[in-house]
């Protein structure tokens, strides 16, 4: 049996697999391990962005209902078996292990029968899977990888309820070249017989996925957080009024969150409609105790030193729309890293006007990272006060010492450096929490 070290060895070993859309491996796969995805009852979540957040109200609604519930989430902040998760709990490294052992057992008989490896996204599919089962989950919410049709999660048959969140322009070269391209790819994974809530957005996208429900006989609902009223907006606390509800509370920060937050009620209200029953009080609990690092998560107080995963040009837009709502004429500090494939000019052009100083960084241990070189060379075009760091704590040291105490450190980006960058803030930083 391997160890955990050796799990995760065996799982980077495969990263020269890349991303290879299709589901001929993963259902060969499973179909070897016993067909796991069949014993559990699914929510799946698609979009560009708001995913993880939803994922993780739905979740915790569903587990304040009282349902063993798994959750399946990519890409993760400090933790590998983050991935994984039953009621809010990690993976053990004892159960990561094994099941690992079991998957690498069924990808190394499919090489010999002459069958491609499966790559890690789909080793780790597998893995979730089983370990659902082997947890005897009553449902699983699922966040999709990238797209939707062709995506490995979308081997789960039977879903009760899939929820597409705001869709942007993000992984062209796989999805394409444009809006309807891509809704199509995401509407990929609605279901006959399902109920597909869509948050409300561009008027091309809803008509895709309204579309693909009424193609294949799934009910469709749009979800409208024009209709929450009373909104209270705050970095660590919002509330909003939405149906029946009367006050709701969450803990996330963000204006986009009041949306997130509605479309995982309307989600909720249609699970409770395939007979999975949640009360009013589970929706309220939920919402208010649902954690997600990494969506502009305060991380320290003097000076105010925030996180925020936006890595494309829908999540760019909507944080340069909270830092003109929460920070106005505040001074403030950027940290910034991307990957090499993301549309990192586009997501300098959305923010860099309110920064007084970026200081940006190389996401370590990641082959698509750009370097922080080539970033500030980027930023420099458009913004006189950029600087190039040699490492995260560098970028840290820099940031604290440029910032006074009524200042913000915005620390943005891809969120695979993200859990690192906590790290070097150490026990300053506030305990992580919803990932594990």
């Amino acid at each position: 049996m391997m160890n955990y070290q050796e799990a995760l060895e065996y799982v980077g070993s495969l990263s020269v697999r890349g991303i290879v859309p299709g589901l001929e491996s993963i259902r060969e796969l499973c179909a070897r391990l016993g067909d796991p995805q069949k014993e559990v009852k699914w929510i799946h979540v698609a979009g560009t962005n708001g995913k993880g957040s939803v994922l993780a109200y739905v979740s915790t609604i569903l587990t304040k209902a009282g349902y063993k519930v798994g959750r399946y989430v990519s890409p993760t902040i400090r933790d590998y078996r983050e991935r994984i998760q039953v009621d809010g709990k990690m993976i053990s490294k004892k159960a990561l292990s094994e099941g690992m052992g079991r998957v690498k057992e069924a990808c190394d008989a499919m090489v010999a029968d002459g069958l491609p490896q499966p790559t890690p996204f789909e080793v780790e599919t597998a893995l979730a899977f089983c370990h659902f089962r082997d947890k005897k989950c009553q449902l699983g919410v699922l966040e999709v990888g990238m797209g939707g049709l062709l995506d490995a999660t979308n081997l789960i048959e039977g879903t009760l309820v899939e929820i597409i969140t705001s869709i942007g322009m993000d992984h062209v070269k796989f999805l394409g070249n444009t809006l309807e391209e891509i809704a199509a790819q995401k509407a990929g994974i609605i279901k006959p017989g399902s109920t597909v809530v869509c948050m409300d957005q561009k008027p091309e996208v809803l008509a895709v996925v309204e579309q693909k429900a009424e193609a294949v006989g799934a009910k469709f609902v749009c979800s409208r957080a024009s209709r929450a009223s009373k909104i209270r907006y705050g970095l660590e606390k919002q509330s909003f009024q939405y149906g029946n509800y009367g006050k709701l509370e969450i803990s996330l920060a963000g204006q986009f969150q009041i949306a997130n937050a509605v479309l995982a009620v309307d989600a909720c209200r249609e699970i409770s409609e395939k007979g999975f029953l949640v009360s009013d009080e589970a929706i309220k609990q939920g919402l208010l105790e649902t954690r997600w690092d990494g969506r502009l998560t305060v991380v320290k107080k003097k000076p105010l030193f925030l996180i925020d995963g936006a890595h494309n040009e829908d999540a760019a837009e909507k944080l340069a729309k909270s830092i003109e709502f929460y920070f106005t004429n505040r001074r403030i500090i950027y940290i910034m890293g991307v990957l090499r494939d993301k549309d990192y000019g586009r997501i300098i052009e959305l923010t860099h006007s309110f920064a007084d100083q970026i200081i940006t960084i190389t996401p370590p241990d990641n082959p698509r990272a750009l370097t922080a070189l080539e970033l500030a060379q980027e930023i420099a075009k458009v913004h006189p006060g950029v600087t190039a760091a040699g490492s995260l704590e560098e970028a840290v040291e820099m940031a604290e010492l440029l910032a006074g105490k009524d200042d913000v450190i915005l620390a943005f980006g891809s969120l695979s450096y993200l859990g690192k960058l906590m790290d070097v803030l150490g026990t300053d930083a506030k305990k992580p929490n919803g990932r594990g």
